[in-house]
């Protein structure tokens, strides 16, 4: 598309993006997914379903979300971030309200549900492209300052709806979480919620922009989806993190019926519960830290073998248990942000909403699948012992194909941060000038260096 002028933006510190996106998605899916559990009861006795349709709305969003998700990845790099997240949101928030609304008809229930996963699947991902527009040098940093955010409302928002069904009842609970997510996440994006140097007409994004006496292309360096497919690091980064989540998101949700078995009391077993959290908000922020400043293949292996430690170590007593538990949520926080530096690092800019819905989508699949197998497990052998030396092998494979990832094809520019805060479009001449050499799917990989 042809050069368009427009105003340049009013200059605001990138770091409101991550806390407009943080807490617009606080009270996104995270939140519903949260406090699914708090309804199972009420909906039961109100309605007559059985517990398994009541929970069986996680599985229908989560398949919601899936779809949401590979349709959001094809619009996020041809549109502006805004033009996504604001009727998302809201439809997200109105089929959340619609579920207080359904008859007592198993099948009318899970349609709001349904939608509830397919809007929210819209809500992620344009979010976080605006985030990594803006840092390179900080760039896991500022997506786990933002994981951190939303880690924080999934931790708050069963506070409110508990006290709002005690109240209110589930059925106005679910119409008042609405409007909360609805007026909080529309306020925080229109307010501090745009990708760097985003320039479109009528929410189209475009290649070119002429602001006062400059043309400045807005092109990005990176692999289109096709080119990203044909690279061993897109399928290294996929499966590797995977199965992080598949054993991780497993033993999260076995950890109360193990423990209790291992013999930890209901009350032990459900405060390890916090501990995990605790540690995953912990895990995202620290980790960011530090990934920014070591070799994602080099922090990847070692983050993605803690939970093996762990699992040596889950047992009695409580003090034990905890620390085991700490080191599974250390590594199930700072995966989050690996995910999206190692897409940024290795596969660029250019098409990472393409790239990067897939293998979320992936990631929500494959957290079906770890509860499911450790169940079989379980009902199949009697224990869970006989599992674990299984899920360390996956974590063991994992590991290795994230630490032969290689060198970086497209490292962090040297002051990149500093440069996108005070000139965005400046930034954007940086960017544009490197994805015109990029003419091979990687490029060396030495750090390029703003000239002051």
């Amino acid at each position: 598309m042809s050069s368009v002028p427009q105003p340049a933006a009013r200059r605001r510190s990138p770091w409101w993006v991550v806390v407009g996106a943080g807490t617009a998605n606080a009270v996104g899916p995270q939140m519903y997914m949260a406090t699914t559990g708090l309804f199972v009861l009420p909906i039961v006795e109100e309605t007559g379903f059985s517990r398994t349709t009541v929970t069986g709305a996680y599985s229908v969003a989560a398949v919601g979300m899936v779809i949401g998700l590979l349709i959001t990845s094809r619009l996020v790099d041809r549109y502006a971030a805004r033009y996504i997240l604001v009727p998302a949101f809201v439809l997200y928030a109105a089929s959340m309200a619609t579920i207080g609304l359904v008859p007592p008809v198993e099948a009318v229930y899970f349609v709001p549900c349904f939608f509830v996963g397919f809007f929210g699947g819209g809500t992620a991902v344009p979010a976080t492209r605006a985030v990594v527009s803006w840092f390179d040098n900080n760039r896991a940093l500022a997506v786990g300052v933002v994981t951190g955010i939303i880690g924080l409302g999934a931790a708050l928002g069963p506070m409110l709806a508990g006290a709002l069904i005690n109240s209110v009842g589930w059925r106005q609970t679910y119409g008042y979480l609405a409007v909360v997510a609805a007026l909080v996440s529309v306020t925080m994006i229109t307010l501090f919620v745009r990708g760097r140097a985003e320039r479109h007409v009528r929410g189209r994004l475009v290649q070119e922009a002429h602001v006062g006496d400059r043309d400045v292309s807005l092109e990005l360096p990176g692999l289109t989806f096709g080119e990203a497919l044909r690279t061993r690091q897109f399928w290294g980064i996929a499966l590797g993190l995977g199965m992080v989540g598949v054993v991780v998101v497993g033993l999260q949700v076995h950890l109360v019926p193990m423990m209790t078995d291992r013999g930890l009391s209901n009350g032990q077993a459900g405060q390890l519960l916090v501990v995990f959290g605790l540690a995953s908000l912990v895990g995202r922020v620290v980790g960011g830290f530090i990934i920014d400043r070591v070799h994602g293949s080099v922090v990847g292996p070692i983050v993605m073998l803690a939970p093996i430690a762990g699992m040596f170590f889950l047992e009695p007593p409580f003090s034990t248990a905890a620390l085991a538990v700490a080191f599974i949520g250390v590594a199930f926080g700072i995966e989050g942000d690996l995910l999206a530096l190692l897409i940024t690092r290795y596969l660029g800019m250019r098409s990472f909403g393409q790239i990067i819905g897939p293998v979320q989508a992936m990631f929500i699949l494959g957290s079906a699948v770890g509860p499911l197998l450790l169940g079989l497990g379980y009902d199949e052998l009697g224990s869970y012992d006989p599992v674990m030396p299984v899920l360390m092998g996956v974590l063991v494979v994992g590991a290795v194909l994230i630490a032969t990832l290689g060198r970086y094809a497209y490292p962090a520019v040297d002051g990149f941060d500093r440069l996108a805060a005070r000139d965005e479009l400046a930034a954007a001449e940086v960017l544009s000038s490197i994805a015109g050499t990029d003419d091979a799917p990687a490029r060396p990989s030495r750090p390029v260096e703003i000239r002051r």
